[in-house]
């Protein structure tokens, strides 16, 4: 078994050639087919906390074949897509050639998604379509209003742009580089690009002008606290992200005043029939040629390097690991 492995707390992750198998546990088996670069597998090798037991293969998303399972609902032979689940946190996960995993909250690979495909998708794609799903589910439609997304030109983000233009809603999307990314985001969907600099350099008033029927932020503190200041009466705002960082500098004036909603999304602990139906709808919306034009694609050698360039907003679109190179 090939892996990248962080063997204890505080040391760097290494690639063995050669790993222990016996390392794994599970009730279903798994060649892995493909995984995901992450932020949050970023932040696992970079030794920031996310990793809670060691030795751990990194890798929260994992693409396979089942070559045997304990679980009747699974037989040898099929495509199965894992994220989250405490994947590259608590449990082994994709940064491998060979898995063991629980099936409870394991998904048949939906027959229009090549393994590589779903991997590009991957927990980013996973997510961003649970945040949809969240708007949309308390009462977003297309004639609401402008949506924003923050963080738009990172893998969850440059997905939640795409599936959110391709529902008919108006989008508008925040990034750091909108003179190297606008071109991307507008062919996405993006009707307007913002410079995320306007919402994320200091916290304006607790109620802003109401300019957003809606929004998706993946980046957590200054940018989150003025979003919803600036969300107009009754909308919501889904967020599942922290790359500003953790802490919320807002009031409870949006919320009480306009009516303000703030909806988390949690990918890692999601119930299997909402995993289902986000892959369903992944599998139906997705624009594969859209898909395939923001995906790179490295080798398992590469990851470790890849970490880096992750945390440091160097990373476009999504990144393919191809276990195998």
């Amino acid at each position: 078994m090939r892996a990248v492995v962080i063997e204890s707390e505080g040391a760097d992750p290494r690639l063995l050639e050669d790993a222990d198998e016996s390392l794994l546990s599970g009730e279903v088996e798994l060649d892995v087919l493909a995984s995901g670069l992450n932020y949050k597998d970023g932040m696992a090798l970079a030794g920031t906390g996310i990793a809670r037991t060691h030795p751990l293969i990194p890798g929260i998303d994992l693409v396979g074949r089942v070559t045997g399972s304990a679980d009747e609902r699974f037989s040898a032979g099929d495509l199965v897509v894992l994220t989250g689940d405490g994947l590259g946190e608590t449990a082994h996960g994709g940064f491998a050639t060979r898995a063991r995993v629980r099936p409870d909250a394991l998904v048949r690979l939906p027959a229009e998604l090549s393994p590589e495909r779903a991997a590009a998708i991957g927990t980013a794609g996973f997510t961003a379509m649970l945040a949809v799903l969240r708007l949309e589910d308390a009462g977003l439609t297309p004639d609401s209003g402008e949506v924003l997304v923050t963080g738009a030109s990172g893998g969850a983000g440059s997905i939640a742009v795409a599936l959110l233009a391709g529902r008919g809603h108006r989008v508008a999307a925040s990034t750091g580089r909108v003179e190297e990314n606008g071109d991307y985001l507008r062919e996405l969907g993006a009707a307007e690009v913002l410079d995320r600099r306007s919402l994320s350099e200091e916290v304006g008033r607790p109620l802003q002008s109401q300019r957003f029927a809606g929004a998706i932020d993946a980046v957590g503190s200054t940018t989150l606290a003025n979003v919803l200041a600036q969300t107009a009466r009754g909308g919501t705002v889904a967020a599942f992200g922290l790359a500003q960082g953790p802490d919320l500098p807002a009031t409870v004036l949006p919320f009480i005043l306009r009516g303000v909603t703030l909806a988390g999304v949690d990918s890692v602990a999601c119930p299997l029939p909402l995993r289902e139906r986000a892959w369903d709808a992944l599998a139906r919306e997705i624009d594969v040629e859209q898909l395939d034009s923001l995906t790179s694609s490295i080798g398992l050698s590469e990851v470790i390097d890849h970490a880096e360039r992750i945390l440091a907003g160097q990373v476009r679109g999504r990144t393919v690991v191809e276990v195998t190179q």
